[in-house]
C-alpha cells in the first residue's frame, strides 16, 4: 500500500471510490454522504490546498482522506479545546472491495505523520452516529470518544467526535 498527496488526475478514481461507498453507507441507515456531497468541487479544492490523500493498492487509488486542520465552528461543542489546533480527517473513503486491508488505518497513520511535521498533539474525526464501522475502527486506533454533535450544513444528522492525543512534540 502506498499512501500519496492527491493529484488532479486521482479525482476520477477518487469519484468511483466515493459512488461505490455512498449506497452502502445509505443502505445501512448513514446517510452522512448523499449524492451532491462530498462532490468534485470539494475534492478538487482539498487537492488546491494539498490536503487530500489518497491510499493505492497495486497502482489503484482505493481510499482518500482530506487531512487538515479544519474544524467546524460546531465542534465546540464536542469534549476537547475546540482552541487547540489539531489534524482532523474529512472524507475518509474506502473503496468497498478492499475494506478491512488496513487501508483507513494508514490514512489515519498519516494524520500522525502530519501532526508531528506540523508539531500538533491532537487527532480529530467526527463520523455519523450511524456509521457503525467507524466507531468500532477509531478506538482501536487509540481514539476517544469525545461527544456528539450537530453540524448546521448536514441537519438533521448527529454525529460523533474522537480524539487521538499524541506526545509532546519533538524539539
Amino acid at each position: 500500500m502506498h499512501i500519496r498527496r492527491a493529484t488532479p488526475a486521482d479525482l476520477p478514481a477518487i469519484l468511483n471510490v466515493v459512488r461505490r461507498v455512498v449506497p452502502l453507507m445509505q443502505a445501512a441507515g448513514n446517510y452522512q454522504w448523499e449524492a451532491d456531497y462530498p462532490n468534485e468541487a470539494v475534492f478538487q479544492a482539498d487537492i488546491e490546498r494539498e490536503q487530500l490523500w489518497v491510499a493505492e493498492l497495486a497502482g489503484q487509488v482505493v481510499g482518500v482522506a482530506a487531512l487538515t486542520t479544519d474544524q467546524d465552528s460546531e465542534y465546540a461543542q464536542a469534549d476537547w479545546d475546540a482552541a487547540e489546533q489539531a489534524v482532523v480527517t474529512h472524507r475518509l473513503a474506502v473503496d468497498p472491495e478492499v475494506q478491512g486491508k488496513g487501508i483507513a488505518a494508514a490514512l489515519l497513520q498519516q494524520a500522525e505523520v502530519l501532526a508531528a511535521e506540523w508539531g500538533l498533539r491532537s487527532l480529530r474525526v467526527d463520523t455519523n452516529s450511524e456509521n457503525k464501522a467507524t466507531q468500532q475502527l477509531f478506538p482501536k486506533l487509540g481514539y476517544r470518544f469525545a461527544g456528539e454533535i450537530t453540524l448546521a450544513f448536514r441537519p438533521g444528522l448527529r454525529f460523533y467526535c474522537y480524539e487521538k492525543r499524541l506526545g509532546a512534540p519533538a524539539h
